[in-house]
């Protein structure tokens, strides 16, 4: 059998580290241990009934197992385009600021391939979703890792990036709530990014699928609340953590035309289309997203009310998260998943 040559950017990607987990659980339980699963954040409680049976009702008619090509299911455009409005006073048009995702992880992915070449950098901030820097990998692009840790509240500072870093940058990786740190970012912080971005034309992925897994009180913004984040920012969504459709792989991005004609150019040649039932799902979902979130979020709460004392209890001096489905222990240099 011949030698087989792989790209050098595939052997460029690290591991992958919830690949191997889940055969690393299955062993455990068939070994009979009784596995705890902390491992990624994958939202246990059942999807909202308003989705299931919109997706029953889908699924018989023909025409939704059709192809949904990039154009995919307008009511589903609509309404996303709607949420966007209500929750955050952003307004985008429907079919040329907004496209429909198979998960926001595959978006993120294909913007990185529509904005980078051999050569251009990506600041990707670590610890960080995984697909920052395997999509930066694959386009052929350099990751900078940037380190998230406790003297900046796990902010990406792009202050103190180095200069030629600067220069070669053309993505920067944002994520608030953050997933893992559970970390938040202020107006002023948001601010002073797009400020930094506009100045050095680098382009903000701004993955914000926790904005409404939030606790006492906190609100999470959209970077579009920004004034000037329209020029430079890609926000990414999903009904994958607040709606408990991990598997359903149902998510949107926005951003001003050129960004989003890009990303679907990409698109068009990797992909046909999220299912189109599964969209007249999410088109269903999300005029109630912020009462369906509110239900979700009670029952996260309880879990993190719950974990929290028994970490204390034993040593541990986790922050109490303000968002996300997270706690972040420092002294264990590891994230536990509160879900």
């Amino acid at each position: 059998m011949g030698v087989t040559q792989f790209s050098r950017r595939l052997a460029a990607l690290p591991s992958y580290p919830m690949a191997e987990i889940p055969a690393i659980k299955r062993r455990l339980v068939q070994q009979g241990v009784d596995v705890i699963d902390v491992g990624a954040g994958d939202a246990d409680f059942a999807p909202p009934e308003v989705a299931v049976d919109a997706l029953n009702r889908a699924i018989r008619d023909p025409a939704m197992s059709r192809y949904a090509f990039q154009l995919g299911l307008p009511a589903f455009r609509e309404a996303a385009a709607a949420y966007m409005k209500r929750r955050f006073d952003a307004r985008f048009d429907p079919f040329t600021e907004l496209h429909p995702l198979i998960g926001s992880k595959e978006g993120i992915a294909h913007l990185a391939l529509s904005l980078l070449d051999p050569g251009d950098v990506a600041i990707v901030p670590e610890p960080g979703y995984a697909v920052y820097e395997g999509g930066t990998v694959l386009a052929g692009g350099e990751p900078y890792r940037y380190a998230l840790t406790p003297r900046t509240g796990f902010l990406l500072e792009l202050d103190e990036l180095p200069t030629d870093i600067a220069r070669r940058a053309k993505l920067v990786y944002l994520n608030y709530p953050n997933n893992p740190t559970a970390a938040t970012a202020s107006r002023d912080y948001l601010e002073r990014a797009v400020a930094y971005c506009r100045k050095h034309g680098i382009v903000i992925a701004y993955d914000n699928p926790y904005c409404e897994i939030t606790f006492d009180a906190y609100v999470a913004p959209s970077i579009f609340e920004i004034p000037g984040a329209r020029e430079v920012a890609v926000e990414f969504h999903s009904l994958s953590k607040s709606f408990c459709m991990t598997g359903w792989r149902l998510a949107w991005a926005v951003g001003r035309p050129e960004l989003i004609a890009g990303l679907a150019r990409v698109k068009n040649y990797v992909d046909t289309g999220a299912f189109l039932a599964v969209q007249a799902a999410g088109a269903a979902v999300l005029p109630l997203a912020e009462e369906l979130a509110r239900g979700y979020v009670e029952r996260f709460k309880e879990r993190r009310d719950g974990m929290l004392p028994v970490l204390r209890s034993q040593g541990f001096e986790p922050e109490t998260p303000a968002a996300t489905m997270y706690v972040w222990v420092e002294r264990l240099g590891k994230v536990l998943t509160a879900v």
